[in-house]
């Protein structure tokens, strides 16, 4: 039978969205439950809402996949802290990463060592979705350490776009 150790160190992604509320729950909740550190991530697009609306009106929506704007990033990543410390994680870091979301969650799983990515997913239909791929098949594909999918509540129905937050 295989051993099973305690997970030491868990990352998380945050975008702001609704779906980043039981995402970061989860997450909080099993570093809590393992007494682990706790690392979250917020990537961001510096892009202004013009070059957002251009890369839309070319891929589709790609708000799934980064937050527009440091503002935005900041305020997700400060209401995920909030979430975590409330649930008794301990929050090793908070980290702010302008660019793309998978590579900034898989840098970070790797700087920190961790033993578990918590990612949110939606099924995304989008030309972007299905020419680039989606953030959480990305970090399955070539996370170095285990990796859990939080899907949206059932409830939710079946979702296929969540709105991410974006500087104004």
């Amino acid at each position: 039978m295989a051993r099973m150790t305690p997970y030491g160190c868990i990352v998380v992604g945050t975008d702001g969205s609704a779906l980043s509320d039981p995402t970061v729950a989860r997450a909080s909740f099993l570093a809590a439950a393992e007494e682990a550190d706790l690392v979250i991530v917020c990537a961001y697009s510096g892009m202004t809402m013009r070059e957002g609306a251009k890369a839309t009106a070319t891929l589709g929506d790609t708000r799934t996949s980064v937050v527009l704007g440091r503002e935005a990033a900041s305020d997700a990543l400060a209401t995920a802290t909030s979430t975590a410390s409330g649930l008794g994680a301990q929050v090793k870091a908070s980290l702010l990463v302008e660019g793309e979301a998978a590579s900034a969650l898989l840098r970070a799983a790797q700087q920190h060592e961790a033993d578990l990515i918590v990612i949110g997913a939606i099924r995304d239909t989008s030309l972007a979705g299905r020419l680039l791929g989606t953030v959480a098949s990305a970090v399955v594909r070539e996370a170095p350490c285990e990796v859990l999918v939080v899907r949206p509540p059932a409830a939710w129905g079946d979702v296929t776009e969540i709105e991410v937050p974006e500087d104004v």
